[in-house]
Protein backbone atom coordinates (compact mmCIF):
# COMPACT_ATOMS: atom_id res chain seq x y z
CA UNK A 1 0.00 0.00 0.00
CA UNK A 2 2.63 2.68 0.75
CA UNK A 3 4.30 1.67 -2.16
CA UNK A 4 1.49 2.47 -4.00
CA UNK A 5 0.87 5.66 -2.55
CA UNK A 6 4.71 6.64 -3.46
CA UNK A 7 4.06 4.90 -7.27
CA UNK A 8 0.83 7.37 -7.14
CA UNK A 9 2.30 10.69 -5.14
CA UNK A 10 5.24 10.56 -7.95
CA UNK A 11 2.65 10.27 -10.91
CA UNK A 12 0.62 13.63 -9.86
CA UNK A 13 3.81 15.05 -9.38
CA UNK A 14 5.35 14.37 -13.04
CA UNK A 15 2.33 14.67 -14.65
CA UNK A 16 0.88 17.55 -17.40
CA UNK A 17 -1.86 18.48 -15.28
CA UNK A 18 0.27 19.06 -12.26
CA UNK A 19 2.68 21.43 -14.31
CA UNK A 20 -0.86 22.90 -15.56
CA UNK A 21 -1.03 23.90 -11.50
CA UNK A 22 2.13 24.79 -10.96
CA UNK A 23 2.27 27.03 -13.92
CA UNK A 24 -1.26 28.58 -12.23
CA UNK A 25 0.25 29.18 -9.27
CA UNK A 26 3.64 31.01 -11.05
CA UNK A 27 1.77 33.50 -12.70
CA UNK A 28 -0.77 34.08 -9.58
CA UNK A 29 2.45 35.90 -7.98
CA UNK A 30 3.82 37.00 -11.66
CA UNK A 31 1.88 41.00 -11.67
CA UNK A 32 4.58 42.80 -9.72
CA UNK A 33 4.29 46.06 -12.71
CA UNK A 34 0.33 46.50 -11.46
CA UNK A 35 0.94 47.35 -8.12
CA UNK A 36 3.42 49.95 -9.12
CA UNK A 37 0.69 52.38 -7.69
CA UNK A 38 1.18 51.35 -4.07
CA UNK A 39 4.79 51.71 -3.43
CA UNK A 40 5.59 54.62 -6.02
CA UNK A 41 5.11 57.33 -3.27
CA UNK A 42 7.57 55.95 -1.21
CA UNK A 43 9.77 55.72 -4.21
CA UNK A 44 9.20 59.61 -4.68
CA UNK A 45 9.45 60.60 -1.05
CA UNK A 46 12.41 58.66 0.00
CA UNK A 47 15.03 59.61 -3.05
CA UNK A 48 13.49 63.15 -3.29
CA UNK A 49 12.00 62.99 -6.80
CA UNK A 50 9.33 64.92 -8.53
CA UNK A 51 6.53 64.45 -10.75
CA UNK A 52 8.51 63.98 -14.15
CA UNK A 53 11.08 62.07 -12.84
CA UNK A 54 8.36 59.57 -11.31
CA UNK A 55 6.85 59.21 -14.81
CA UNK A 56 10.55 58.59 -16.10
CA UNK A 57 10.57 55.53 -13.62
CA UNK A 58 6.73 54.35 -14.70
CA UNK A 59 8.00 54.92 -18.59
CA UNK A 60 10.20 52.24 -17.76
CA UNK A 61 8.68 50.06 -15.66
CA UNK A 62 6.37 49.85 -18.68
CA UNK A 63 9.10 49.49 -21.29
CA UNK A 64 10.64 46.63 -19.13
CA UNK A 65 7.28 44.78 -18.78
CA UNK A 66 6.70 44.71 -22.18
CA UNK A 67 9.80 43.62 -23.83
CA UNK A 68 10.42 40.26 -23.08
CA UNK A 69 12.69 39.47 -26.73
CA UNK A 70 14.93 38.34 -24.24
CA UNK A 71 13.22 35.66 -22.72
CA UNK A 72 11.94 34.01 -25.66
CA UNK A 73 15.43 34.12 -27.38
CA UNK A 74 16.81 32.70 -23.98
CA UNK A 75 13.99 29.79 -24.04
CA UNK A 76 14.89 29.23 -27.98
CA UNK A 77 18.26 27.92 -27.16
CA UNK A 78 17.51 26.57 -23.42
CA UNK A 79 15.34 24.56 -21.70
CA UNK A 80 12.54 25.95 -19.65
CA UNK A 81 14.05 25.40 -16.20
CA UNK A 82 17.06 28.02 -16.77
CA UNK A 83 14.49 30.43 -18.41
CA UNK A 84 12.68 30.42 -14.91
CA UNK A 85 15.88 30.60 -13.39
CA UNK A 86 17.17 33.88 -14.81
CA UNK A 87 13.43 34.94 -14.25
CA UNK A 88 13.73 34.44 -10.41
CA UNK A 89 17.21 36.13 -9.94
CA UNK A 90 16.56 38.86 -11.99
CA UNK A 91 13.37 39.44 -10.26
CA UNK A 92 15.21 39.79 -6.37
CA UNK A 93 18.35 41.14 -7.47
CA UNK A 94 16.22 44.39 -9.06
CA UNK A 95 13.69 44.96 -6.77
CA UNK A 96 16.03 44.08 -3.90
CA UNK A 97 18.28 47.23 -4.96
CA UNK A 98 14.59 49.37 -5.01
CA UNK A 99 14.07 48.26 -1.46
CA UNK A 100 17.70 49.17 0.01
CA UNK A 101 17.34 52.29 -1.46
CA UNK A 102 14.04 52.87 -0.42
CA UNK A 103 15.14 52.39 2.73
CA UNK A 104 18.53 54.27 2.38
CA UNK A 105 20.31 50.83 3.29
CA UNK A 106 22.58 52.37 0.05
CA UNK A 107 23.79 55.55 -0.74
CA UNK A 108 21.20 57.73 -3.24
CA UNK A 109 21.49 55.71 -6.45
CA UNK A 110 21.16 57.81 -9.82
CA UNK A 111 18.17 58.45 -11.37
CA UNK A 112 19.40 56.30 -14.27
CA UNK A 113 20.11 53.65 -12.28
CA UNK A 114 16.25 53.61 -10.55
CA UNK A 115 15.40 53.29 -13.90
CA UNK A 116 17.82 50.54 -14.68
CA UNK A 117 16.27 48.96 -11.33
CA UNK A 118 12.93 48.80 -12.32
CA UNK A 119 13.19 48.17 -15.70
CA UNK A 120 15.39 44.96 -15.02
CA UNK A 121 12.59 43.91 -12.50
CA UNK A 122 9.76 44.29 -14.43
CA UNK A 123 11.59 42.39 -17.26
CA UNK A 124 12.32 39.94 -15.22
CA UNK A 125 8.69 38.65 -14.98
CA UNK A 126 8.55 38.16 -18.77
CA UNK A 127 10.96 35.14 -18.19
CA UNK A 128 8.21 32.75 -15.83
CA UNK A 129 5.71 34.37 -17.95
CA UNK A 130 7.55 33.08 -21.30
CA UNK A 131 9.13 30.17 -19.46
CA UNK A 132 5.74 28.35 -17.81
CA UNK A 133 2.77 29.63 -20.81
CA UNK A 134 4.89 28.97 -23.84
CA UNK A 135 5.53 25.68 -22.22
CA UNK A 136 2.26 24.79 -21.37
CA UNK A 137 1.00 25.71 -24.90
CA UNK A 138 3.32 23.11 -26.56
CA UNK A 139 2.05 20.79 -24.43
CA UNK A 140 -1.62 21.71 -24.87
CA UNK A 141 -1.45 22.54 -28.61
CA UNK A 142 -5.42 21.62 -28.82
CA UNK A 143 -6.26 23.64 -25.85
CA UNK A 144 -4.28 26.59 -26.60
CA UNK A 145 -6.80 29.18 -25.94
CA UNK A 146 -7.83 27.72 -22.83
CA UNK A 147 -4.10 27.23 -21.53
CA UNK A 148 -3.30 31.46 -22.36
CA UNK A 149 -6.76 32.74 -21.31
CA UNK A 150 -6.04 30.69 -17.94
CA UNK A 151 -2.49 31.78 -17.58
CA UNK A 152 -2.71 35.13 -18.43
CA UNK A 153 -6.02 35.96 -16.73
CA UNK A 154 -3.94 35.08 -13.32
CA UNK A 155 -1.36 37.45 -14.57
CA UNK A 156 -4.26 39.84 -14.39
CA UNK A 157 -6.06 39.18 -10.79
CA UNK A 158 -1.96 38.84 -9.44
CA UNK A 159 -1.60 41.94 -8.07
CA UNK A 160 -4.97 42.14 -6.51
CA UNK A 161 -3.67 38.47 -4.79
CA UNK A 162 -0.27 39.85 -3.88
CA UNK A 163 -1.88 42.91 -2.77
CA UNK A 164 -3.90 40.95 -0.08
CA UNK A 165 -0.57 39.19 1.13
CA UNK A 166 1.33 42.13 1.41
CA UNK A 167 -1.71 43.47 3.95
CA UNK A 168 -1.08 39.85 5.79
CA UNK A 169 2.35 40.41 6.21
CA UNK A 170 3.31 43.71 6.73
CA UNK A 171 -0.13 45.80 7.75
CA UNK A 172 -0.04 49.18 5.60
CA UNK A 173 3.95 49.26 5.40
CA UNK A 174 4.51 49.70 1.61
CA UNK A 175 8.39 50.27 1.92
CA UNK A 176 8.17 46.50 2.68
CA UNK A 177 5.67 45.39 -0.13
CA UNK A 178 9.13 46.06 -2.28
CA UNK A 179 10.50 43.58 -0.48
CA UNK A 180 7.79 41.04 -1.03
CA UNK A 181 7.65 41.24 -4.36
CA UNK A 182 10.93 40.36 -5.01
CA UNK A 183 10.99 37.11 -2.93
CA UNK A 184 7.61 35.89 -3.51
CA UNK A 185 7.71 35.87 -7.38
CA UNK A 186 11.08 34.42 -7.25
CA UNK A 187 10.49 31.57 -4.88
CA UNK A 188 7.42 30.08 -6.94
CA UNK A 189 9.31 29.53 -10.09
CA UNK A 190 12.42 27.67 -8.55
CA UNK A 191 9.95 25.25 -6.57
CA UNK A 192 8.98 24.31 -9.82
CA UNK A 193 11.83 23.81 -11.60
CA UNK A 194 11.71 20.18 -12.58
CA UNK A 195 7.89 20.49 -13.02
CA UNK A 196 7.57 22.65 -16.19
CA UNK A 197 9.15 21.02 -19.02
CA UNK A 198 8.42 20.19 -22.71
CA UNK A 199 6.06 16.85 -22.69
CA UNK A 200 5.02 13.74 -25.02
CA UNK A 201 1.56 15.90 -26.71
CA UNK A 202 -1.45 13.68 -25.56
CA UNK A 203 -4.94 14.61 -26.67
CA UNK A 204 -7.25 13.35 -23.62
CA UNK A 205 -10.92 13.19 -24.30
CA UNK A 206 -12.18 15.20 -20.90
CA UNK A 207 -9.35 17.63 -21.54
CA UNK A 208 -11.24 20.56 -22.22
CA UNK A 209 -13.71 19.75 -19.67
CA UNK A 210 -10.65 19.93 -17.09
CA UNK A 211 -9.79 23.31 -18.22
CA UNK A 212 -13.56 23.97 -17.86
CA UNK A 213 -12.60 23.11 -13.74
CA UNK A 214 -9.52 24.70 -13.21
CA UNK A 215 -11.57 28.18 -14.85
CA UNK A 216 -14.49 27.46 -12.35
CA UNK A 217 -11.60 27.28 -9.68
CA UNK A 218 -10.29 30.73 -11.21
CA UNK A 219 -13.72 32.86 -11.41
CA UNK A 220 -14.52 31.98 -7.78
CA UNK A 221 -10.77 33.40 -6.62
CA UNK A 222 -11.87 36.71 -8.93
CA UNK A 223 -15.33 36.83 -7.62
CA UNK A 224 -13.80 36.17 -3.90
CA UNK A 225 -11.09 39.09 -4.11
CA UNK A 226 -14.12 41.44 -6.09
CA UNK A 227 -15.83 40.80 -2.84
CA UNK A 228 -13.37 41.57 -0.07
CA UNK A 229 -12.15 44.80 -2.14
CA UNK A 230 -15.29 46.13 -1.63
CA UNK A 231 -15.41 45.04 2.10
CA UNK A 232 -12.11 46.84 2.57
CA UNK A 233 -12.62 49.79 1.02
CA UNK A 234 -15.97 50.33 3.34
CA UNK A 235 -14.55 48.83 6.35
CA UNK A 236 -11.03 49.44 7.92
CA UNK A 237 -9.89 46.01 8.44
CA UNK A 238 -7.27 44.90 11.30
CA UNK A 239 -4.09 42.69 11.12
CA UNK A 240 -5.70 39.42 11.92
CA UNK A 241 -8.78 40.30 9.36
CA UNK A 242 -6.11 40.81 6.53
CA UNK A 243 -4.28 37.53 7.66
CA UNK A 244 -7.90 35.79 7.38
CA UNK A 245 -8.32 36.97 3.89
CA UNK A 246 -5.24 36.49 2.69
CA UNK A 247 -5.80 32.90 3.59
CA UNK A 248 -8.39 32.38 1.72
CA UNK A 249 -7.43 33.72 -1.54
CA UNK A 250 -4.39 30.94 -0.79
CA UNK A 251 -6.81 28.20 0.05
CA UNK A 252 -8.59 29.11 -3.28
CA UNK A 253 -5.16 29.52 -4.90
CA UNK A 254 -4.40 25.97 -4.26
CA UNK A 255 -8.12 24.46 -4.55
CA UNK A 256 -6.93 23.29 -8.14
CA UNK A 257 -4.71 20.91 -6.57
CA UNK A 258 -7.53 18.77 -5.53
CA UNK A 259 -8.95 18.67 -9.54
CA UNK A 260 -5.15 17.42 -10.44
CA UNK A 261 -5.34 14.67 -7.90
CA UNK A 262 -8.64 13.29 -9.32
CA UNK A 263 -7.40 13.52 -12.65
CA UNK A 264 -4.42 11.57 -12.13
CA UNK A 265 -6.23 9.08 -9.71
CA UNK A 266 -8.27 8.01 -12.36
CA UNK A 267 -5.61 7.74 -14.87
CA UNK A 268 -3.71 5.80 -12.51
CA UNK A 269 -6.91 3.14 -11.54
CA UNK A 270 -6.72 2.97 -15.64
CA UNK A 271 -3.66 1.74 -16.14
CA UNK A 272 -3.71 -0.51 -13.05
CA UNK A 273 -6.62 -2.63 -14.79
CA UNK A 274 -5.05 -2.01 -18.31
CA UNK A 275 -1.51 -3.93 -16.41
CA UNK A 276 -3.62 -6.79 -15.30
CA UNK A 277 -4.75 -7.17 -19.44
CA UNK A 278 -2.72 -8.34 -22.23
CA UNK A 279 -5.78 -8.29 -24.65
CA UNK A 280 -4.84 -5.05 -25.95
CA UNK A 281 -1.14 -5.77 -26.55
CA UNK A 282 -2.00 -8.78 -28.49
CA UNK A 283 -4.06 -6.35 -30.61
CA UNK A 284 -1.95 -4.13 -31.10
CA UNK A 285 1.36 -6.95 -32.44
CA UNK A 286 -1.47 -8.24 -34.50
CA UNK A 287 -2.44 -5.21 -36.29
CA UNK A 288 0.89 -3.06 -37.34
CA UNK A 289 -1.79 -0.32 -38.51
CA UNK A 290 -2.85 -0.02 -34.95
CA UNK A 291 0.92 1.90 -33.89
CA UNK A 292 1.51 5.11 -36.02
CA UNK A 293 4.79 5.74 -37.67
CA UNK A 294 5.35 9.54 -38.75
CA UNK A 295 8.26 9.34 -40.87
CA UNK A 296 10.64 12.75 -39.64
CA UNK A 297 11.48 13.17 -43.59
CA UNK A 298 14.42 14.52 -45.18
CA UNK A 299 15.28 18.18 -44.98
CA UNK A 300 15.44 20.73 -47.34
CA UNK A 301 18.56 22.13 -48.39
CA UNK A 302 19.09 25.22 -46.82
CA UNK A 303 18.26 28.58 -48.79
CA UNK A 304 20.12 32.34 -48.86
CA UNK A 305 18.90 33.89 -45.52
CA UNK A 306 17.42 36.96 -47.67
CA UNK A 307 15.45 34.28 -49.99
CA UNK A 308 14.17 32.36 -47.33
CA UNK A 309 12.25 35.42 -45.09
CA UNK A 310 10.21 36.08 -48.11
CA UNK A 311 9.50 32.22 -48.96
CA UNK A 312 7.05 32.02 -45.92
CA UNK A 313 5.47 28.47 -45.23
CA UNK A 314 1.33 27.94 -45.44
CA UNK A 315 0.08 29.30 -42.47
CA UNK A 316 0.29 26.85 -39.93
CA UNK A 317 3.56 25.77 -40.40
CA UNK A 318 6.27 26.10 -38.39
CA UNK A 319 7.59 29.95 -39.51
CA UNK A 320 11.45 30.99 -38.75
CA UNK A 321 11.82 34.39 -36.13
CA UNK A 322 12.45 36.18 -39.44
CA UNK A 323 9.82 34.81 -41.83
CA UNK A 324 7.23 35.85 -38.99
CA UNK A 325 8.38 39.01 -38.39
CA UNK A 326 8.30 39.98 -42.25
CA UNK A 327 5.34 38.93 -43.23
CA UNK A 328 1.94 40.82 -43.43
CA UNK A 329 0.00 39.16 -41.41
CA UNK A 330 1.98 40.29 -38.15
CA UNK A 331 2.58 43.88 -39.52
CA UNK A 332 -1.69 44.06 -39.57
CA UNK A 333 -1.40 42.60 -36.10
CA UNK A 334 1.30 44.60 -34.22
CA UNK A 335 -0.71 47.49 -36.20
CA UNK A 336 -4.22 46.41 -34.75
CA UNK A 337 -3.06 45.87 -31.27
CA UNK A 338 -0.75 49.16 -31.15
CA UNK A 339 -3.84 50.55 -31.83
CA UNK A 340 -6.62 48.70 -29.36
CA UNK A 341 -3.94 47.50 -26.93
CA UNK A 342 -2.25 51.23 -26.65
CA UNK A 343 -5.68 53.40 -26.09
CA UNK A 344 -6.91 50.70 -23.57
CA UNK A 345 -3.44 51.43 -21.68
CA UNK A 346 -4.06 55.37 -21.76
CA UNK A 347 -7.29 54.88 -20.46
CA UNK A 348 -6.25 52.52 -17.60
CA UNK A 349 -2.73 54.82 -16.96
CA UNK A 350 -4.81 58.12 -16.97
CA UNK A 351 -7.85 56.76 -14.64
CA UNK A 352 -6.79 58.36 -11.33
CA UNK A 353 -6.80 61.28 -13.36
CA UNK A 354 -9.82 61.25 -15.31
CA UNK A 355 -11.91 60.77 -12.55
CA UNK A 356 -10.53 63.66 -10.50
CA UNK A 357 -10.85 65.62 -13.58
CA UNK A 358 -14.49 64.35 -13.67
CA UNK A 359 -15.42 65.05 -10.02
CA UNK A 360 -15.03 61.72 -8.73
CA UNK A 361 -14.41 61.41 -5.49
CA UNK A 362 -11.26 59.34 -4.09
CA UNK A 363 -12.92 55.92 -3.26
CA UNK A 364 -14.61 56.00 -6.32
CA UNK A 365 -11.07 55.91 -8.30
CA UNK A 366 -10.54 52.77 -6.01
CA UNK A 367 -13.46 51.40 -7.33
CA UNK A 368 -12.84 51.70 -10.96
CA UNK A 369 -9.21 50.50 -10.42
CA UNK A 370 -10.94 47.42 -9.29
CA UNK A 371 -13.37 46.97 -11.77
CA UNK A 372 -11.02 47.51 -13.95
CA UNK A 373 -8.75 44.74 -12.79
CA UNK A 374 -11.19 42.43 -12.08
CA UNK A 375 -12.53 42.92 -15.96
CA UNK A 376 -9.32 42.59 -17.39
CA UNK A 377 -9.06 39.09 -15.88
CA UNK A 378 -12.64 38.25 -16.88
CA UNK A 379 -11.44 39.20 -20.52
CA UNK A 380 -8.90 37.31 -20.53
CA UNK A 381 -10.56 33.94 -19.11
CA UNK A 382 -13.71 34.51 -20.96
CA UNK A 383 -12.36 35.42 -24.59
CA UNK A 384 -10.23 32.53 -24.53
CA UNK A 385 -12.54 29.89 -23.65
CA UNK A 386 -15.29 31.38 -25.91
CA UNK A 387 -12.70 31.38 -28.72
CA UNK A 388 -11.50 28.50 -28.14
CA UNK A 389 -14.86 27.04 -28.33
CA UNK A 390 -16.16 29.01 -31.47
CA UNK A 391 -13.28 27.80 -33.38
CA UNK A 392 -13.34 24.25 -32.88
CA UNK A 393 -16.99 24.04 -32.65
CA UNK A 394 -18.06 26.15 -35.67
CA UNK A 395 -15.30 26.83 -37.43
CA UNK A 396 -15.60 30.69 -35.94
CA UNK A 397 -12.02 32.75 -36.72
CA UNK A 398 -10.14 33.88 -34.07
CA UNK A 399 -8.83 37.26 -35.40
CA UNK A 400 -12.72 37.89 -36.03
CA UNK A 401 -13.52 38.09 -32.38
CA UNK A 402 -10.42 40.43 -31.59
CA UNK A 403 -11.50 42.41 -34.46
CA UNK A 404 -15.21 42.65 -32.41
CA UNK A 405 -13.38 43.38 -29.14
CA UNK A 406 -11.37 46.32 -30.77
CA UNK A 407 -14.40 47.87 -31.60
CA UNK A 408 -16.36 47.45 -28.45
CA UNK A 409 -13.64 49.44 -26.88
CA UNK A 410 -14.49 52.34 -28.84
CA UNK A 411 -17.31 51.95 -26.78
CA UNK A 412 -16.01 52.56 -23.80
CA UNK A 413 -13.17 55.71 -25.00
CA UNK A 414 -15.74 57.45 -26.19
CA UNK A 415 -17.67 57.34 -23.19
CA UNK A 416 -14.53 59.21 -21.71
CA UNK A 417 -14.61 61.54 -24.45
CA UNK A 418 -17.85 62.73 -23.92
CA UNK A 419 -17.68 62.80 -19.87
CA UNK A 420 -21.50 61.56 -19.31
CA UNK A 421 -22.71 61.29 -15.85
CA UNK A 422 -21.45 58.25 -13.81
CA UNK A 423 -20.17 56.40 -17.32
CA UNK A 424 -16.82 55.87 -15.79
CA UNK A 425 -17.67 52.91 -14.08
CA UNK A 426 -19.15 51.43 -17.51
CA UNK A 427 -15.84 52.93 -18.81
CA UNK A 428 -13.73 50.46 -16.31
CA UNK A 429 -15.66 47.42 -17.48
CA UNK A 430 -15.59 48.11 -20.95
CA UNK A 431 -12.25 48.79 -20.86
CA UNK A 432 -11.04 46.48 -18.60
CA UNK A 433 -12.58 43.59 -20.33
CA UNK A 434 -11.11 44.50 -23.73
CA UNK A 435 -7.95 45.07 -22.81
CA UNK A 436 -7.76 41.79 -21.51
CA UNK A 437 -9.31 39.69 -24.12
CA UNK A 438 -6.82 41.17 -26.84
CA UNK A 439 -3.77 39.97 -25.07
CA UNK A 440 -4.78 35.89 -24.80
CA UNK A 441 -6.33 36.96 -28.53
CA UNK A 442 -3.27 37.75 -29.91
CA UNK A 443 -1.02 35.51 -28.40
CA UNK A 444 -2.92 32.11 -29.38
CA UNK A 445 -3.70 34.12 -33.18
CA UNK A 446 -0.02 34.01 -33.31
CA UNK A 447 1.22 30.81 -32.26
CA UNK A 448 -1.73 29.88 -34.86
CA UNK A 449 -0.50 31.54 -37.85
CA UNK A 450 3.22 31.15 -37.19
CA UNK A 451 3.37 27.53 -36.16
CA UNK A 452 4.59 26.69 -32.25
CA UNK A 453 8.75 26.34 -32.94
CA UNK A 454 9.19 29.49 -32.25
CA UNK A 455 6.68 30.67 -30.09
CA UNK A 456 9.05 31.83 -27.41
CA UNK A 457 9.71 35.03 -29.16
CA UNK A 458 6.88 35.61 -31.32
CA UNK A 459 4.88 35.69 -27.94
CA UNK A 460 7.12 38.14 -27.08
CA UNK A 461 6.89 40.02 -30.40
CA UNK A 462 3.47 40.54 -30.09
CA UNK A 463 3.63 41.77 -27.18
CA UNK A 464 6.12 44.95 -28.28
CA UNK A 465 3.07 46.80 -29.70
CA UNK A 466 1.82 47.44 -25.71
CA UNK A 467 4.48 49.93 -25.52
CA UNK A 468 4.33 51.70 -28.49
CA UNK A 469 1.10 52.01 -28.66
CA UNK A 470 1.64 53.37 -24.99
CA UNK A 471 4.05 55.89 -25.47
CA UNK A 472 1.48 57.09 -28.24
CA UNK A 473 -1.29 56.97 -27.18
CA UNK A 474 -0.53 58.06 -23.09
CA UNK A 475 2.45 60.22 -23.59
CA UNK A 476 2.41 62.40 -26.94
CA UNK A 477 -1.67 62.23 -26.86
CA UNK A 478 -3.26 62.22 -23.52
CA UNK A 479 -0.34 63.89 -21.60
CA UNK A 480 0.22 66.21 -23.49
CA UNK A 481 -3.24 67.30 -24.40
CA UNK A 482 -4.34 67.16 -20.65
CA UNK A 483 -0.94 69.76 -19.64
CA UNK A 484 -2.66 72.23 -22.55
CA UNK A 485 -5.79 72.40 -21.47
CA UNK A 486 -4.41 72.92 -17.92
CA UNK A 487 -2.32 76.07 -19.20
CA UNK A 488 -4.92 77.47 -20.93
CA UNK A 489 -7.36 76.74 -17.46
CA UNK A 490 -4.66 78.87 -15.51
CA UNK A 491 -4.25 81.42 -18.19
CA UNK A 492 -7.92 81.70 -18.12
CA UNK A 493 -7.80 82.61 -13.77
CA UNK A 494 -4.68 84.56 -14.89
CA UNK A 495 -2.88 82.31 -12.86
CA UNK A 496 1.13 81.49 -13.78
CA UNK A 497 2.34 78.14 -13.66
CA UNK A 498 5.18 77.67 -10.74
CA UNK A 499 8.16 75.74 -12.04
CA UNK A 500 8.16 71.95 -10.15
CA UNK A 501 4.61 72.03 -9.58
CA UNK A 502 2.55 69.68 -11.61
CA UNK A 503 -0.19 70.94 -13.62
CA UNK A 504 -4.53 70.02 -12.67
CA UNK A 505 -6.94 70.09 -14.84
CA UNK A 506 -10.62 70.18 -13.98
CA UNK A 507 -13.52 69.53 -16.20
CA UNK A 508 -14.48 67.04 -19.23
CA UNK A 509 -12.81 69.03 -21.80
CA UNK A 510 -9.64 67.82 -20.16
CA UNK A 511 -9.78 64.67 -21.96
CA UNK A 512 -12.37 65.40 -24.43
CA UNK A 513 -9.67 65.66 -27.76
CA UNK A 514 -7.16 63.09 -26.40
CA UNK A 515 -10.17 60.51 -26.11
CA UNK A 516 -11.87 61.37 -29.52
CA UNK A 517 -8.12 60.60 -31.20
CA UNK A 518 -7.73 57.32 -29.35
CA UNK A 519 -11.43 56.21 -30.40
CA UNK A 520 -10.42 57.20 -33.64
CA UNK A 521 -7.08 55.79 -33.58
CA UNK A 522 -9.02 52.21 -32.03
CA UNK A 523 -11.49 52.58 -35.22
CA UNK A 524 -8.33 52.33 -37.63
CA UNK A 525 -7.23 49.00 -35.76
CA UNK A 526 -10.23 47.94 -36.14
CA UNK A 527 -10.69 48.40 -39.70
CA UNK A 528 -6.87 46.62 -40.00
CA UNK A 529 -8.05 43.72 -38.21
CA UNK A 530 -10.73 43.35 -40.35
CA UNK A 531 -8.03 43.00 -43.46
CA UNK A 532 -6.41 40.03 -40.86
CA UNK A 533 -9.96 38.52 -41.26
CA UNK A 534 -10.00 38.68 -44.53
CA UNK A 535 -6.68 37.02 -45.54
CA UNK A 536 -7.37 34.03 -42.69
CA UNK A 537 -10.61 33.02 -43.65
CA UNK A 538 -9.53 30.13 -45.92
CA UNK A 539 -7.10 28.51 -42.64
CA UNK A 540 -9.70 29.21 -40.05
CA UNK A 541 -11.91 26.98 -42.02
CA UNK A 542 -9.60 24.22 -42.08
CA UNK A 543 -8.69 21.99 -39.30
CA UNK A 544 -6.08 23.78 -37.38
CA UNK A 545 -5.35 21.28 -35.26
CA UNK A 546 -5.12 18.33 -37.30
CA UNK A 547 -1.18 18.05 -37.60
CA UNK A 548 -0.75 17.87 -33.67
CA UNK A 549 -3.24 14.76 -33.86
CA UNK A 550 -1.80 12.79 -37.04
CA UNK A 551 1.95 13.88 -34.99
CA UNK A 552 0.91 13.04 -31.25
CA UNK A 553 1.26 9.24 -31.19
CA UNK A 554 -0.82 7.77 -28.06
CA UNK A 555 0.23 4.06 -27.16
CA UNK A 556 -2.26 3.10 -24.29
CA UNK A 557 -1.09 -0.67 -24.37
CA UNK A 558 -0.46 -2.96 -21.72
CA UNK A 559 2.15 -1.22 -19.76
CA UNK A 560 3.61 0.85 -22.18
CA UNK A 561 4.95 4.11 -20.97
CA UNK A 562 7.05 6.27 -23.64
CA UNK A 563 9.41 8.71 -21.98
CA UNK A 564 8.52 12.49 -23.60
CA UNK A 565 11.01 13.48 -26.05
CA UNK A 566 12.04 10.64 -27.33
CA UNK A 567 13.18 9.71 -31.01
CA UNK A 568 14.07 6.08 -31.26
CA UNK A 569 12.66 3.36 -31.28
CA UNK A 570 11.46 1.46 -28.04
CA UNK A 571 10.99 -2.23 -27.84
CA UNK A 572 8.74 -4.29 -25.23
CA UNK A 573 8.49 -7.83 -25.28
CA UNK A 574 5.91 -9.94 -23.96
CA UNK A 575 6.89 -13.22 -22.31
CA UNK A 576 3.43 -14.28 -22.45
CA UNK A 577 2.42 -13.38 -25.42
CA UNK A 578 5.69 -13.82 -27.47
CA UNK A 579 5.53 -10.70 -29.37
CA UNK A 580 7.24 -7.72 -29.35
CA UNK A 581 6.10 -4.22 -30.80
CA UNK A 582 8.17 -1.37 -31.95
CA UNK A 583 6.65 2.60 -31.65
CA UNK A 584 8.65 5.42 -33.01
CA UNK A 585 7.23 8.75 -31.21
CA UNK A 586 8.35 12.28 -32.79
CA UNK A 587 10.40 14.84 -30.87
CA UNK A 588 7.84 17.35 -29.30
Amino acid sequence: MQKEMKSFSLQILSSRWFMIFASLLIMSVNGTSYMFGLYSGDIKKSLGYDQTTLNALSFFKDLGGNLGVSAGLVYEIMPPWVVLSIGAIMNFSAYFLIWVAVTGRITKPLVWQMCLYICLATNAASYPNTGALVTCVKNFPESRGSVIGLLKGLIGLSGAIMTQIYHAFYGNDSKSLILLIAWIPAIFPLVFLRTIRIMKVVRGEKELKVFYNFLYTALGLAGFIMFIIIIQNKLKFTRAEYIGSATFVLALLFLPLAIVIKEEFALWQSKKQTMNDHYQLNVVAENPSAVVTKPLGAKLEPLSCIVSIFNQPDRGEDYTILQAIFSIDMLIILIATTCGVGGALAAIDNLGQIADSQGYKTHNIATFISLMSVWNFLGRVLSSFASEIALTKYKFPRPLILTFVILLSCVGHILIAFGVQNSLYISSIIIGFCLGAQLPLVSAIISEIFGLKHFSTLYSVGSVSSPIGSYIFNVKVAGHLYDKEALKQMEALGLRREAGKELNCSGVHCFRKAFVIVTAATFFGFLVSIVLVYRTRKFYKGDIYKKFREEAVVMEADGVNIPPGETEAKEKVDANAGTSTSIITPNH
